[in-house]
């Protein structure tokens, strides 16, 4: 398991940043470089069900492990969610990246935010993470400084 980081300097508040990252309006536009139509479906609950899907509605079952707003969350990847809803927690597939954590810290820094992204992934998911977090940051420093 690798573990990646990736920082953006926004001139814009902590609460604009954080709506330009996880606001439904916006959450699509920034994470489009990883699957185009991606959603969050979240109840926002430490502990709770978070899955992040493509347009037909697969993807990870995930849930919140630290909640902040607006200053940090940590989401624990849990499994696969196919597009019928069923579950995928067990596997053995699964269970070699299963707890993997993506952290999201936003932290004041000089009249701007710095935004600090963490996220673990498998080798091989290395330079797809990569380009989708190069890429999508920069939606997200568009979108917050520009409401």
């Amino acid at each position: 398991m690798e573990t990646l980081d990736y920082e953006i300097i926004i001139n814009a508040p902590k609460e604009k940043v954080w709506d330009a990252l996880f606001a439904s309006e916006n959450y699509g536009q920034w994470t489009q470089f990883f699957s185009p139509g991606s959603q969050m479906k979240t109840d926002w609950q430490v502990n709770g069900k978070t899955y992040f899907v493509n347009q037909e509605g697969a993807g990870m079952v995930s849930t919140i492990g630290s909640l902040e707003k607006p200053n940090q969350v940590v989401f624990k990847h849990l499994g696969m969610v196919d597009k019928d809803g069923v579950e995928d927690t067990e596997s053995m597939e699964i269970k070699q990246w299963s707890g993997c954590s993506e952290k999201y810290f936003l932290i004041d820094y000089d009249a701007q935010t710095k935004l600090h992204v963490e996220v673990q992934v498998e080798k091989e998911w290395e330079e797809h993470i990569a380009t989708g977090f190069t890429k999508g940051l920069e939606v997200v420093k568009k979108i917050a400084e520009g409401n």
